[in-house]
């Protein structure tokens, strides 16, 4: 185990590398100026009552030494630092543009070939990617510990960050800027997959740690799902309420609309929530969940319909 987070980025080593040597002058210095100290306290301690203590005036190479050097040394780590930003903050000109939004209380992600996928990123091994961020509704920061980048996103405007991922794996997203109730679980994975199993997934293939994988059944998947896009931020399956109405036995419940109309949670009352959460407000919650529409296939959304429908 490390004392750091695994460097899967090309950025990574960068980030590293300045860290390492701002974190090793400080020791130095640190350990330096402790033991001067200490043998100063000790070498020159009064030894009586009745000792003078003796009057110094300075020393003006010594004052210089310890102005001139701290000096340079900073200006050496501002140079360092800055090219490790420059470098962090532009992208080559092959990078491959994904579109990132984030909102209460998962990441969505847009590909240059049309696809959607929900607090899951899919990218491929030693290919340069440029993300292009923005927030729908309050501060977030997309921050990935392994890649060494972090970045906010924000109402009406478009931030960006890159990276080249350089490990084939699954990797965690967090959101680094406290953005509401449901903060903690806005979880995501970034999956890096080898160009082989990339070309599969850009066909429609679902993948896994970069293998294909056979279909689950319709329950279990649907379990998968509800973790997976983030569903439990707000959705609990034991009873409790969170943002929204519990999982647990929704499925077939009566129970009264904002606008005074009464509902069943019967299959098709369950997709038009998932597609259109605007439409029918359960009474007591608050409008704030974001369509899934384009997000969510239709064999996705029936399976957790059978997920919810095994929450007796």
């Amino acid at each position: 185990m490390t004392w750091i987070p695994e460097a899967a980025s090309n950025l990574a080593s960068k980030v590293d590398g300045l860290l390492l040597v701002i974190t090793f002058i400080s020791i130095f210095f640190f350990v330096l100026i402790s033991a001067v100290l200490i043998y100063f306290a000790v070498k020159y301690r009064r030894r009586s009552d009745d000792e003078e203590t003796p009057y110094i005036t300075g020393n003006q190479t010594l004052e210089i030494i310890w102005t001139v050097i701290p000096s340079i040394l900073l200006i050496l780590l501002f140079v360092y630092g800055f090219v490790v930003y420059k470098d962090m903050r532009t992208p080559p000109k092959d990078a491959v543009d994904i579109t990132v939004t984030g909102k209460q209380w998962l990441w969505t992600f847009e590909y240059y070939n049309g696809k959607k996928t929900l607090n899951e990123l899919y990218v491929r091994q030693n290919r340069p990617v440029r993300m292009v961020m923005r927030a729908d509704d309050v501060i977030h920061s997309f921050f990935v510990p392994a890649f060494r980048v972090k970045q906010d996103l924000m109402p009406g405007r478009y931030t960006q960050l890159w990276f080249t991922p350089t490990k084939i794996g699954t990797f965690d997203i967090f959101c680094a800027e406290y953005c509401g109730t449901g903060h903690s679980k806005m979880l995501g994975k970034v999956i890096v997959l080898s160009p082989e199993a990339y070309d599969i997934w850009e066909k429609g293939v679902a993948v896994d740690g970069g293998e294909a994988v056979a279909s689950l059944p319709p329950a279990e998947l649907g379990e998968k799902l509800y973790k997976g896009k983030s569903c439990n931020a707000c959705h609990s399956v034991d009873g409790s309420v969170v943002i929204g109405p519990s999982f647990k036995g929704l499925y077939e419940r009566e129970g009264e609309l904002e606008d005074g109309a009464s509902y069943t949670a019967d299959e098709n009352y369950i997709m038009q929530s998932i597609l259109e959460p605007q439409e029918q407000i359960v009474k007591g919650f608050q409008p704030v969940m974001p369509s899934f529409k384009g997000i969510l296939s239709d064999a996705e959304i029936t399976a957790i319909i059978a997920y919810i429908k095994t929450l007796k």
